[in-house]
């Protein structure tokens, strides 16, 4: 009888092979499930004054805290990335967000609920990080379209997460939601520590805390009161207290940055063209991308009695926005062979461009349903080009030992755009309602204002993006280059 064949042992380095394959995968799952948290709750806000007991007001800021919290610990998290391993510090993050899931499904209690959402804004951090894993271990040619896709997975998870979130606020209990949250975070911390490698390229050094805590404080003051001037009022001494301190304390950081051996933000980096140029273009862009969410969705909720109105459900809502997000997933390898042919720059002034002519589109036509599912795909898909770009101008503009901490202060920037376009929208449709029902309904034409300011800005983002200067020379002659210029500033700093 024979014997059967042994079985060979697989081969030394399949295991290791198989990691290498999916560590893009599990870093685009995790911006995935990074923006999926942030927008599972706003299904909920209409509904949890009466299912925590607490008022209209108070259960905002399970919006704001995780704003707050995403905008501090983005940059400062980058840092550390950069200084401790960016590997440890993005499985903190996404432990971080999963604790923070699973106390949300543990309570009822607003203040609980708030302080979770806080810890869940460590995510924001996401993104940043594992777009500088993905440049110190991948090869050029596979780095643009792996960066795009990364870049992509705020939009994706955002127009996934609306639906999903709808759903199941609609047929089982809100606590689900977050148990859901919380595995799928569970499960991305395991497959990041098994899948992704630590990073060898670090910038050793001794953390600035001080700088951190500043800029903490300056950013908690400018966010608070862009966020909560519409409730507060613009004009009110704590709205105004708070502006007057964002000012105060941020200049104090700036002066202190400058003369840190080892800062939090590199101010030298980012007075560079190429790098500050970047920076104000995701500002810009971030601005003008957020409006098309916010006002889409309000837009098609209306009532029909309003004349404009479709009446939708937030589970329909959340289908008019998936289109969107299929298309930045299925445009991101487009936008990284535009960048690769033209440059980061082309492709960012393109996707500025393109998002203006989507809010063209919003303004000509915002009362039959196809047209508002292709003037917010238009958006859509000029924001994965303009996203796409962004990362890859910061990744050729800096030394590899600072990717993530200058990739946490550009998307610290789109963050910053993103609130004052919520605060501007709000202001914009506010000023413009008029009753119906006895309840004030934003009018067409308040619609059409905020559509034509998200647009002026994606104008001026393009305008912003042809003045930033060429691409420049080969990764490695500005790692070089990078490399030297901080020797440079290390030198005068010590003489």
């Amino acid at each position: 009888m024979d014997q059967p064949a042994p079985i060979s042992p697989p081969p030394a380095g399949a295991s290791s092979r198989l990691r290498d394959r999916l560590t893009i995968p599990v870093l685009a799952s995790g911006g995935i499930l990074m923006a999926v948290m942030q927008t599972v709750v706003v299904p909920l806000l209409p509904d949890l004054p009466r299912l925590t007991g607490a008022s209209a007001a108070t259960v905002s800021w399970t919006v704001t805290a995780t704003l707050l919290s995403g905008a501090v610990l983005t940059p400062v998290l980058g840092r550390a990335g950069d200084m401790y391993g960016k590997r440890r510090v993005l499985t903190c993050a996404l432990a971080l967000m999963t604790i923070g899931s699973v106390m949300c499904a543990l309570t009822s209690d607003i203040g609980v609920l708030i302080a979770a959402r806080a810890l869940q804004g460590a995510a924001a951090s996401v993104v940043p990080l594992s777009i500088s894993i993905l440049r110190d271990e991948l090869p050029p040619d596979r780095r643009g379209s792996a960066v795009a896709l990364m870049s992509s997975t705020v939009g994706i998870g955002a127009a996934l997460g609306l639906p999903l979130a709808a759903l199941v606020v609609q047929y089982a209990d809100w606590h689900t939601m977050f148990w859901l949250t919380g595995a799928l975070g569970a499960a991305g911390v395991a497959a990041t520590w098994w899948a992704v490698k630590e990073s060898p390229v670090r910038e050793p050094g001794r953390f600035d805390t001080l700088g951190a805590l500043g800029l903490a404080a300056g950013l908690v003051c400018l966010l608070l009161g862009v966020s909560q001037g519409g409730a507060w009022g613009w004009g009110s001494a704590r709205v105004l207290g708070l502006f007057l301190g964002a000012v105060v304390v941020l200049a104090l950081w700036w002066w202190q940055q400058l003369r840190a051996a080892r800062p939090l933000v590199d101010l030298r980096l980012v007075s560079r063209p190429r790098v500050g140029l970047s920076h104000v273009a995701a500002l810009l862009t971030g601005f003008a991308f957020y409006a098309n969410s916010l006002v889409t969705a309000q837009l098609v909720q209306a009532p029909k009695a309003t004349g404009y109105g479709l009446g939708l459900s937030i589970v329909a809502t959340g289908l008019c926005l998936l289109p969107g997000g299929v298309t930045m997933l299925l445009l991101s390898p487009v936008s990284a062979r535009i960048s690769a042919a033209r440059g980061p720059r082309t492709t960012l002034a393109l996707g500025a461009a393109v998002i203006a002519c989507g809010y063209a589109v919003r303004i000509a036509d915002s009362r039959d349903l196809w047209m508002i599912i292709l003037g917010a795909t238009v958006v859509a898909t000029g924001t994965t080009l303009a996203y796409s770009a962004l990362p890859t101008l910061i990744l050729r503009a800096v030394p590899a030992a600072q990717t993530a901490s200058a990739n946490g202060v550009n998307v610290l920037m789109r963050t910053i755009g993103q609130a004052t376009s919520s605060a501007a929208v709000a202001a914009v449709l506010v000023h413009h309602s008029s009753p119906v029902g006895g309840v004030p309904i934003p009018t067409l034409h308040g619609y059409q204002l905020a559509f034509a300011m998200a647009g002026a800005v994606a104008l001026a983002a393009c305008a912003a993006a042809l003045t930033i200067p060429g691409d420049g020379p080969s990764d490695g002659t500005r790692r070089a280059e990078g490399a030297s210029e901080g020797a440079r500033d290390e030198a005068m700093e010590e003489a």
